[in-house]
Formats: C-alpha cells, structure tokens, sequence
C-alpha cells in the first residue's frame, strides 16, 4: 500500500510540475526524496534535483536541493561495488560545483578518476559550435581518432540553437562542444538555452578564458558538463568525452 502511495505521490507530483504549480510539486518531490534516503540513495538524488527544478522555476536558490542531491550520489558511490560509482562520483561533482561547494566538487571528480572508463561504442552525435575554422578542423580530427564520426558543425550560435533544438527533440542526445567567444551569441546563452531544452544535454565548454574567471565559473555552475582551455590536446578532449559519456550513463 505505502509503494502504491508513493508512486501515485510521483506522478502527481510530475503533473504538478507541468502544470506549473511549482510549490506543491516541490513539497512532493521533497518528501519523496527524504523518504527514499535510506532506500534507495539514486532516486533519493534524482527526486532532490527535481525538487530544485520546482524552487528554480519560481526563482528561488536551489542550491540546499542540488547539494542534498550531491550527497545522495556520494553515499550511492560509497555502497556500491560496481562500475555505477565513477557515474555516481561525476554526478556528485555535478551537483556540488552547481550548489558552488567547490571542495566537495573536487573531492568527488578527483575519486571518479582514480577509476577507469569502460570502451563502449560510440554511437553518440557530437555538436561543434566554434567560429573558427581552423579549430572545427582540429576537433573533428580529434573526434575522428576517439572514434566519433557523426559530427554537426556551426560557426554562429543563432544556427547553433535552432538546429540543437531539432537534434534535441529528435531524441538523438547530442554532446555539445561550445565555444564561450561566438561573434553574434555569447557561449553562455548557448549553454542556458540548450539546457533549458534539455537539462540533462552533456555541454563541454571550449575557450581561451581561465577556468576561474566569472564568466567561465557562472557557466560551468549552470550545469555544463566539463571544460577545456585552448590550446588543447586530444588528451583533453578525450578526458572531457569521456565525462560526457560517463554523466550521460547514468541519467
């Protein structure tokens, strides 16, 4: 009886949110998380990350939420004996730099690196948005050797967030290589309006700025996946597909 209860509570709470009666979507989903703590600590941090969608869309902090969910993948990773915790570490980084907890977000990256990445097939479109030439040449040559060979190019992010739309509601679950300097729209904007679309899309920031400078630190924060400063290597772009790949897995 108390299964059936609870996932009649999450349904309704779905309709709630797409209702837009974000407050009582929020109370749901909220109760919801902490009575699957000690259950079940994956839908514990997915029910967290809901809880903040409802406090974000009624333009309140959400980061109590997404830090809750930061730990819920953390104890995941901590009881599991399985490939599943590299998984669980990277979405507990996710969640801890978006909640701005930067330690904990280090602390969480640097164990999923100690583990290794399985070879999966690449089956996976990658979306190249850069003005440059020359650097759309060195990416797809690099993606060609990773084993990528379905790749999109744009070279102006008005095209850019058309066409993703389309990508997006196809279903074909792109990874996005996105360039913060486009002439005609920042990166960032980019990156807010794919991730409105799609809050789970894996986004690589790609720029010459430093990782700690404002602009780069308020986007990464949004919720992109990882990053890579010019100029770079295949290593680097190695690294941060295989995050892509690895936070995509487990969504």
């Amino acid at each position: 009886m108390a299964d059936k209860k609870k996932k009649l509570d999450y349904h309704l709470a779905f309709t709630h949110l797409q209702n837009n009666q974000n407050i009582t979507a929020y109370n749901l989903f909220s109760n919801l998380a902490e009575n699957q703590k000690k259950i079940d600590t994956l839908k514990s941090a997915v029910l967290f990350i809901l809880a903040g969608e409802c406090k974000y869309r009624q333009n309140k902090d959400n980061a109590n939420e997404i830090l809750e969910a930061g730990k819920s993948f953390l104890n995941f990773a901590k009881n599991e004996n399985n490939y599943n915790i590299k998984n669980a570490y990277l979405c507990a980084a996710k969640c801890f730099l978006k909640a701005r907890n930067y330690s904990e977000a280090k602390k969480a990256f640097d164990k999923s690196k100690k583990l290794q990445v399985f070879q999966t097939e690449v089956v996976r479109p990658v979306v190249i948005v850069d003005d440059s030439k020359s650097v759309i040449i060195k990416l797809q040559n690099y993606l060609k050797k990773l084993g990528y060979n379905d790749v999109i190019t744009f070279e102006t992010g008005t095209e850019a967030i058309k066409e993703s739309q389309k990508l997006i509601k196809s279903s074909k679950n792109p990874i996005f290589l996105l360039d913060m300097g486009l002439p005609d729209v920042d990166g960032d904007v980019i990156a807010t309006k794919i991730l409105e679309i799609q809050p789970d899309s894996q986004i690589i920031l790609i720029t010459a700025d430093e990782k700690t400078s404002k602009r780069v630190t308020k986007t990464i924060s949004s919720g992109v996946t990882a990053f890579i400063q010019k100029p770079f290597t295949i290593n680097d772009l190695k690294d941060a597909m295989n995050t892509a790949e690895s936070e995509s897995s487990i969504l």
